[in-house]
């Protein structure tokens, strides 16, 4: 344990929180774990499907430019959707001031992946994709992937994700470390906040959207010549992402087999990172190495912003 709390504090980008059970046993667990959790307020807000007003909610990043004294972690409560209408808003020269160089942690995923592409766009900073209060640190059975790897991650200079890719496939590859929600990405390309990135390594994932339409996003990607400019994708989790009777057996697996026959780099699969329980904490945008052993893939990535301190709590 440290021997100064760990700060967190909460922002709310997109919608608001229904599972006011769920961000109250987040909270507990965070305190538990030694950490003060600052910016409570936010889950007292609504307005419509959103943690608040566009100015409330663009108001928690701003904020971050400015406060007296940065917290070690930055944590959103939730996804939904709500991020894209704050680009605009977003004050990215204070902010690359700011948090450049700072040991601070902005994580999230889902609708969290636009705020990424747009401060990384716009700013050069290096976030997050990993656990949010509710969806991850909230619910009933805490993930020990989850707790365990978010801690690892964000408490040392350099982290390391492994996992059984379910193929052989030939890969050894460096470059810089992107991605999160498909959805998202696709929402963003051919705007200025969508980053050039070449010879990256790209991840993926999405929730309730069916094969095809997985299919299509992931056509977006390559036909706007997105993917021909990586070194590898990795397939995240697909959440609910069923075909339809009409769809004639036609399932995700037909959809990443015909990806993988036209876009000519690496695919690899079964990387916890999603809508499910499991999940790795991924640095966005930092220098990372993929290698491929037998049917085991490892991921090894460094120089993003860590805790000055090591904290590795248990879990509770």
């Amino acid at each position: 344990m440290q021997d100064q709390a760990c700060r967190v504090r909460l922002i709310a980008p997109s919608g608001y929180p229904h599972d006011r059970d769920a961000m109250t046993r987040g909270v507990m667990r965070l305190r538990a774990a030694g950490c003060a959790v600052e910016g409570l307020d936010v889950l007292d807000r609504t307005e419509l499907r959103y943690a608040g007003s566009d100015a409330q909610r663009v108001a928690d990043i701003n904020a971050l430019a400015t406060l007296d004294t940065l917290p070690d972690i930055a944590l959103s409560i939730r996804g939904g959707y709500g991020v894209t209408r704050l680009l605009e808003h977003v004050q990215y020269g204070a902010l690359r001031e700011r948090l450049t160089g700072a040991p601070m942690a902005l994580v999230g995923h889902s609708d969290f992946t636009a705020l990424q592409l747009a401060l990384y766009a716009k700013s050069g900073l290096v976030t997050f994709g990993g656990p949010m209060l509710g969806p991850d640190f909230g619910p009933a059975e805490l993930s020990p992937l989850t707790w365990r790897h978010f801690w690892r991650t964000i408490s040392a200079p350099q982290g390391k994700a492994s996992w059984d890719c379910g193929e052989t496939v030939e890969c050894d590859v460096e470059g810089p470390l992107w991605g999160g929600n498909l959805a998202m990405l696709c929402s963003l390309l051919q705007t200025p906040y969508f980053p050039r990135i070449e010879g990256g390594i790209l991840f993926v994932e999405d929730v309730g959207e069916p094969p095809f339409r997985i299919e299509r996003l992931l056509y977006q990607l390559h036909l706007s010549g997105v993917l021909g400019q990586q070194r590898a994708l990795i397939l995240g989790d697909f959440t609910q992402c069923r075909p339809a009777a009409y769809d004639n057996g036609y399932d995700l697996g037909d959809a990443f087999a015909q990806i993988r026959r036209v876009i000519g780099i690496p695919v690899l699969s079964g990387m916890p990172f999603g809508h499910e329980a499991d999940k790795f904490t991924l640095p966005f945008g930092v220098p990372a190495r993929l290698r491929v052993m037998g049917q085991r893939a490892s991921l090894d990535f460094h120089g993003y912003p860590h805790l000055r301190q090591a904290h590795e709590p248990s879990m509770t």
